[in-house]
């Protein structure tokens, strides 16, 4: 990234901000209702996890907050409508783990450039996976399943919610981290995913917790290792991949708060302070468990540093398995 860039990303809030002084500019922000771009359909992870955010947004702003689904593209329709918006902060977007992937997926063909285009506002959630498999397969442990699949190369699959989904991504970095040889069959959604490897079609899947957890309670799913870095309160005697076998190994779905570039920083900073503020009620904790996600609520700064190196993780593995959208 150059140094350009990197301002776009992070250089946003005057010190009048540090110091906890609303800017002049952003004293009459919002007027009128904001509209919050999903570029998912309804039903997934993170529209679930705006559709919870939104009505205490909404009071926390004090005007309402829309969430408009605007699926396609691999997320590509929605964002771009985002980047070309008025940069007013009455339409915001929903990045999630595609907008670090769909630089190195479409290269060229991406209609917007993802470090120019967007000013960043916080991220709003972390949302782990766990990778699992069906009794069946010989292994308790997941330096046990690296051992197998290294003894038996290209005989153990695993399911996806589809090409470049962050079930793919998570998998194909342990296999790349692992150096191992596994067998990709991409479903299209997570549910389908999961009947595959509950049936025993195919040996291995990375979901949620929330999908995933009664399936372990009644022994149809052994839960290996949690994705990220480290465990998860939900599942406290589930190891994470990097503290059991791969030292570096952490992945993970996320959302983050994104707007036109040119919003004018006191806008930006209100939408910040307010964000961050609904991220921190009681209410949201249990409700975005339901649907395996942990509120953030970062600076700007942080979540610049974080997609920054999304960006070069997920590329590395676009490139190196071939992960191509049909």
């Amino acid at each position: 990234m150059t140094r350009t860039s990197a301002g776009c990303w992070s250089v946003l809030f005057p010190l009048a901000f540090c110091l906890g002084v609303m800017p002049a500019a952003a004293q009459n922000y919002p007027a009128r209702s904001i509209r919050v771009i999903v570029p998912f359909a309804p039903g997934g992870a993170t529209d679930a996890v705006l559709r919870m955010l939104a009505p205490k947004l909404s009071e926390n702003l004090g005007q309402q907050v829309v969430v408009d689904n605007r699926p396609g593209g691999a997320s590509t329709i929605g964002m771009d409508l985002v980047a070309k918006s008025a940069p007013d902060g009455y339409t915001l977007g929903v990045a999630n783990l595609s907008f670090s992937i769909n630089p190195a997926l479409f290269g060229a063909r991406l209609p917007y450039n993802t470090e120019r285009d967007f000013a960043l506002v916080s991220l709003v959630t972390i949302v782990p996976l766990v990778m699992s498999v069906h009794p069946s397969v010989p292994a308790r442990s997941i330096g046990e399943l690296i051992a197998l699949a290294k003894a038996k190369p290209g005989s153990l699959n695993y399911s996806s919610s589809g090409n470049a989904s962050a079930t793919q991504m998570a998998t194909e970095l342990f296999r790349h981290m692992a150096g191992i040889s596994i067998v990709h069959v991409p479903y299209n959604g997570g549910g389908p995913a999961l009947i595959s490897v509950l049936s025993g079609q195919v040996s291995i899947y990375a979901g949620s917790i929330p999908a995933l957890l009664p399936h372990f309670k009644t022994g149809r799913l052994i839960g290996l290792a949690i994705t990220t870095a480290k465990r998860d309160p939900a599942i406290p005697d589930i190891p994470s991949v990097a503290e059991a076998a791969l030292p570096g190994y952490d992945a993970r779905e996320w959302q983050g708060i994104v707007v036109p570039a040119a919003t004018p920083p006191a806008v930006v900073s209100r939408l910040h302070q307010e964000l961050v503020k609904t991220l921190l009620a009681p209410e949201l904790k249990d409700r975005f468990a339901s649907v395996g996600a942990t509120a953030v609520g970062s600076t700007p700064e942080e979540f610049a540093a974080h997609l920054r190196q999304e960006t070069a993780t997920m590329g590395r593995i676009v490139r190196e398995a071939g992960i191509r959208i049909e």
